[in-house]
């Protein structure tokens, strides 16, 4: 793969908003600008032979997500009949290509990844994956995961989102991360997750207890989860109650070092090791098909 590889790329624009996509590297978002103002973070020197591990964008997290164990054994998972099979963290789609669609309006796109018979030595289902992403106006993005069960068998899923949201590192104890009602919880050393603690209204990004956390989401959120960052005049909502939407179990956040211009906020439809613990694990029927949606919302605070 070349260092530039500005033929596997689609842009997608609405007034000053642009985003940047690249369906045949995982689907990937690549990044999302409104003017000079960048909102999803890409790195300039972005390693285009391993794009699967750059830091940035959103990648997409199916047919699971997160870390998985097996006797110890990370990067594992048993089936309902016992067989251990390989799959890394956060599941296979990051690392292969979508074939894409663009609206006819340009303001759009769709990007499909179907099962093969790779996919279904770590993941024995047929299914259809799809990412669509939409400038509804210049500062609203509307974000929708599909998933369709092709087989004859139920299908255990449970996608995700890892938004890398654009943010200077020295500006992280200013800025703060409202949520809905949640329950904070974490996957320990052994691969379990914590038990249950209260989670808080409102933290700063500075704050250790929500470095690499999962905040549970108690119900159907009807307030936006919401970061607010006074120094860049900008607040960043996103709402999970969206019309038809599968419910959305938790929001994570994460960050890589401390001198990391980005933070993460990912809405996710479970828990890592779900297949094992059952902490927000779906199931598709054969023929059926379910979505995941949720809106950006990006605005000037007063």
């Amino acid at each position: 793969m070349t260092d530039s590889p500005q033929q596997a790329l689609v842009d997608i624009a609405h007034g000053a908003s642009r985003l940047q996509l690249a369906p045949q590297f995982g689907g990937r978002l690549l990044s999302w600008r409104i003017g000079d103002e960048t909102i999803i973070f890409w790195p300039e020197q972005a390693d285009w032979n391993n794009v699967p591990r750059v830091r940035g964008g959103n990648p997409l997290l199916f047919p699971f997500l997160g870390r998985h164990r097996v006797d110890g054994r990370i990067g594992e998972w048993r089936d309902a009949q016992g067989v251990v099979r390989a799959l890394p963290m956060h599941g296979f789609a990051r690392d292969l290509p979508f074939s894409h669609e663009v609206d006819t309006d340009g303001r759009g796109v769709r990007m499909t990844l179907v099962d093969t018979e790779a996919t279904r030595v770590q993941y024995p289902f047929a299914f259809r994956f799809e990412a669509a992403y939409r400038l509804v106006d210049t500062h609203v993005l509307d974000v929708t995961l599909t998933t369709s069960n092709r087989g004859n068998a139920p299908l255990p899923y449970y996608a995700g989102h890892h938004f890398y949201f654009a943010l200077p590192h020295a500006l992280r104890g200013d800025t703060t991360l409202t949520l809905p009602p949640t329950e904070r919880r974490r996957q320990l050393e052994d691969g379990s997750i914590s038990p249950p603690e209260p989670g808080a209204a409102r933290y700063t990004l500075a704050d250790p207890l929500i470095h690499d956390r999962f905040h549970c989401l108690q119900d159907v959120p009807a307030i936006p989860v919401r970061l607010e960052c006074p120094a860049l005049g900008r607040r960043i909502e996103i709402e999970l109650d969206r019309p038809g939407s599968a419910p959305w179990y938790a929001v994570t956040t994460w960050t890589e070092t401390g001198t990391s211009d980005f933070y993460c906020v990912e809405p996710w439809l479970g828990l890592p090791d779900a297949i094992h613990n059952g902490l927000g694990l779906r199931w598709l029927e054969p023929g059926r098909t379910e979505t995941a949606s949720l809106r950006i919302r990006v605005a000037d605070l007063a």
